[in-house]
Order: C-alpha cells, then structure tokens, then sequence
C-alpha cells in the first residue's frame, strides 16, 4: 500500500476522491485496485476556498514501480499500524479481577481482559444503559432523581448522555487509541471515526454500541453486576483480600481495578477512610453557552449549511487579566443543555448531542480554571467546592436549569424577557441570575473572555445568546496516585481513567483502561 498526504480536493469534489488519487500518481483510475481514507479533516481558513485534507491509502498495480518515481514526503510506503496486547506475567491469579465501573475506562479494561482469559467481574452501581435511558428521561420529565443511576452513574458512565466525542491530543505510539476505535466500529460505532479528524459518535448511536460491547465481554467470560455499589474494602498488611458491595454483601477480591468516574464522591471518601493516597487536582467551573448552530457555521465556513460539511465546531481560550484561564470545554454543535445532576438538592449540566447533530443549537461549556489554592489542599476540598456551586444552582431555581440571557448576565440582572435563541434544554429551566451562584472570580472572567470570544466567533457574544448554569464536572477534582505499573498505595488496587484522575473523555479514558490492562497483563496470566 501506499500512503498519500494531503491530499487536497476543493469542496464540490468531496466525491471525486478516486480521480483526484490517480492525478497524483499519475496512473489511470483502473490501475487503483482499492483506497482507503486514514484521515479526513476540513481547512475552512478561506471561505471561498474550503478543502478537504486527506491521507489515504492505495493499492495499486505495480506498486514499487510508481513508489521510485516520487521523492516526495507526501507519498510513502503505508507504515504498519498494528496494536499489541502481549501477555508476559508469570505470576497466578488468586480470584477474578474486578472492574468498578462501566464507563469508558471500566468497559475497554475489561474488554481487553477478557479477550485475554482474564474473565473480569465488572460491578457497575447504576443501571444497565436500556434501564437507564428510561430513568433519565424520567428525570428530565419530573425531576426524580436516581441517585445511583443518572447522567453521571450507569452502564457506559457520563459519555453515555454526551456528545460521544472521540478526539484527543494523546500521542498514540503503540496504537492503543486506534484499537479503541476498532473495538467501537466493531461493536456498531460507524466506520468513520477510524479517519475523521473530528470524530463522535454520538449519545443515540453510542448506547447500542456499549450494550454491543457488554454483549461481547460476556460472550468472552466476563460478567456483570448492576445497582451494586463499592462500599467498602478488606485490607490486610496493606493488601487488598476483599470488597463489600452494597453495604453487606463481602466478596474475594485481590485485583480491583477503580475506573470510578469523576462523580463518585461516596467513593472517594470511602478509599480516603482506608488511606489510599490521593491528592486535590485542578479542574474548570463556568456555563454553558448556546448559540444558533447556523451562526456557528456562518461564521466557522462562511455558509449557513453545505450538504458536505458537517455541523461547525469550536474551541476557544483566554488568559483573563486576574491570571485564569477561560476556555471552551465539551463543545456540541447541533445539541442539547442537560441536566446531569447526581446527588439530591444539588445541579449539575452538561452537554448532548445525537449522531446527526441535528438541534438548532450549539452549546459549549465556558469554563474557567480553579486550583487548590481557591477550594483547600485536603484531597476531598475540590468536592465540597463543587457541591457548594451545585447547591447555589440548585436553589436557585428549586432544582430547574438557570438561565440568563448574555446581556443581562453581564449588567447583573435576572432575565425577564425572552430572547431571539431558542433554549434547549433536556430537564426543565426557569430564567435567573446567573451571577448569584459563581464566585466572584468565575463570572468576572466570563465578562472578560465573551467579548474577546466573539472577536473569534461573529455573534458569540450577542446580547441574546443563552447562558445556563451550572458546569463543575469538567475534570475529576481528585487523583488517586498510582505508579509506573498502575498500582496504588494500597496493593492489589490499580485506579484508572477520569475519576482517578488520569484521563479527560471517553478516548483517553479508554486508553488508560486498555493500558491498565496491559500493565495487569505484565505480571499475571489469565485462566
């Protein structure tokens, strides 16, 4: 095969991929025996002039012949792109590993496990996603919350009821991010995500993939438990013998693997209790922001809509005068505001879109980043510092989502009027002020950034575009420490992913999880 870069085709020619590949080579079409796109990204820098990049690869007649013809850097021998879960540990499993938790991390740790011999127990406190779906919507209809499974708890964690995005910064040398999208094509994803440079798949299209996934673990001799919770540990000469689940029931367990989620906050003061080692971390508090998704195109590609171009994103940052930064977080072009609250008389959002990004509306959280020195140094301040913001948002509006019209928001006034963008929301919202549950530091940084956002964005910062509070699940406020080997202070315990504080997503979350598992897999043989 070999391998083309920057491949450019002007955006009426998205279909003429095969022409353009064989004007490169200069071979006649019938000569390419097959293609293949390994990335697809958008250069909307001229609006006049909008390209498609690729990198592809070909086969072709008489590869080696065409290969000396080019000294180019952008045409090369396909490089090989394989990962590889190798066994090498030696030492007998005592019991089954256990996995807490079924998120990005929980899922491909097991995944991996068990195609390996390893027959994990995965034990998940909210329900399995089919169950959880109904739950959600239930809340969002009436304000009952399951406080065991919710937008944050429940099979396939709090990527479930997300955008479902897919990218990350993460340099993949060992291709680990690459079987990551493998395993979800295999289980249902679509088979774009293996190439686009923006790639999500989406909360609707993402629930059958987890329950494909689950399926398979199964299939593969792992197991699952639902509505059971982490309660407690049995440690013996700094050992892990035991787990409690549910507060009575005791199971062996000398290989846990925490893959907790960011939310587990009981969880955490448990694992504090027994003195595993963690440390507060820096995360991000703020708003969430929705503009009219056509504005964002307007202004991303200079047209409204192209049947070519995929709903328009984002990313935004700024350093405000107080020294904070202020950046965009979770952006979902095409979706909705959720509540994603998980503990009673305290509110939390988030932000959803489908596969086809379809809604009226982009949303971005706006957030702005905090440290020890705002909440405390003790390890579990971050989540009292997030609770007390939930409960001011809470109350604000007796459990419904704030929302605050920019231009009142920034001349601190409770919004009366209705404004010229739609609200979507999944949970009920009732107008508000805004400023009355951030600090202080929080809403001036805001005041700062939006202006200088719309400088970016045309329209950004117009007077009707819609904020809602409130955002402080951007990252884990917590980080169980861990060693090279990913092995806590206490033996037998191996925390990963987000709510360990090692990963920020659904793709670096299951990174981390396949990487536990090879880390596992270093020093003990399956069954």
């Amino acid at each position: 095969m070999i391998r083309l870069r920057q491949v450019k085709v002007p955006l009426e020619h998205k279909n003429n991929l095969l022409r353009k590949v064989s004007q490169i080579l200069h071979i006649h079409e019938h000569d390419i025996l097959n293609y293949k796109i390994v990335k697809e990204s958008v250069d909307a820098r001229r609006k006049d002039n909008i390209l498609f990049i690729y990198e592809i690869d070909v086969e072709v007649v008489n590869e080696t012949k065409i290969l000396s013809k080019y000294q180019s850097k952008d045409v090369f021998l396909s490089p090989t792109e394989n990962f590889k879960f190798v066994i090498t540990g030696q030492k007998n499993l005592k019991s089954r590993p256990i996995i807490i938790g079924a998120g990005p991390a929980g899922l491909f740790c097991a995944y991996l496990l068990a195609e390996n011999g390893y027959r994990p127990l995965i034990i998940e406190r909210g329900q399995r996603v089919e169950e959880r779906v109904k739950t959600i919507e239930h809340f969002w209809q009436t304000g009952e919350l399951n406080v065991n499974s919710n937008v944050q708890f429940g099979e396939g964690g709090a990527g479930t009821f997300s955008d479902g995005k897919l990218n990350t910064l993460v340099k993949d040398k060992e291709f680990i991010g690459k079987k990551v999208f493998e395993i979800f094509v295999l289980n249902g994803a679509p088979s774009e995500i293996m190439y686009l440079n923006k790639p999500h798949i989406g909360t609707d299209l993402l629930r059958q993939v987890i329950i494909n996934m689950r399926n398979k673990i199964i299939e593969m001799g792992g197991s699952f438990q639902y509505n059971t919770t982490l309660t407690d540990l049995k440690v013996e000469q700094n050992r892990l013998v035991a787990i409690e689940i549910n507060n009575h029931e005791v199971i062996p367990c000398h290989y846990l693997f925490l893959a907790l989620g960011h939310s587990a906050r009981d969880t955490f003061k448990m694992l504090y209790n027994h003195n595993l080692k963690m440390e507060a971390k820096p995360f991000a508090v703020g708003l969430r922001i929705e503009h009219p998704q056509k504005m964002i195109n307007e202004a991303q590609y200079g047209m409204e809509q192209h049947p070519y171009l995929k709903s328009a994103s984002y990313k935004l940052t700024y350093k405000a005068s107080n020294g904070r930064g202020v950046y965009s977080f979770c952006m979902c072009p095409g979706g909705y505001v959720v509540n994603a609250s998980s503990e009673l008389k305290h509110l939390v959002i988030n932000g959803m879109s489908n596969h086809a990004r379809e809604s009226e509306n982009a949303n971005s959280a706006l957030v702005v980043t905090v440290t020890p020195k705002d909440f405390g140094n003790h390890p579990l301040d971050g989540i009292e510092y997030q609770r007390k913001l939930e409960s001011l948002a809470y109350n604000l509006c007796d459990g419904k989502i704030p929302v605050q019209l920019y231009r009142d928001f920034k001349n601190n006034l409770k919004t009366s009027l209705v404004g010229s963008t739609a609200i979507l929301t999944k949970g009920v919202y009732e107008y508000a002020n805004l400023n009355e549950i951030l600090p202080q530091y929080v809403s001036d940084s805001l005041k700062e950034a939006i202006p200088y956002f719309g400088k970016k964005i045309k329209g950004f910062d117009s007077e009707d575009a819609v904020l809602l509070g409130i955002e402080t699940r951007t990252s884990s406020p917590v980080r169980i420490l861990r060693n090279e080997n990913f092995k806590s202070s206490i033996d037998g315990i191996y925390p990963l992913g987000e709510g360990a504080g090692y990963a920020g997503g659904i793709t670096t979350s299951a990174i981390d999880g396949i990487r536990g598992a090879m880390k596992f897999a270093g020093e003990y043989k399956g069954f």
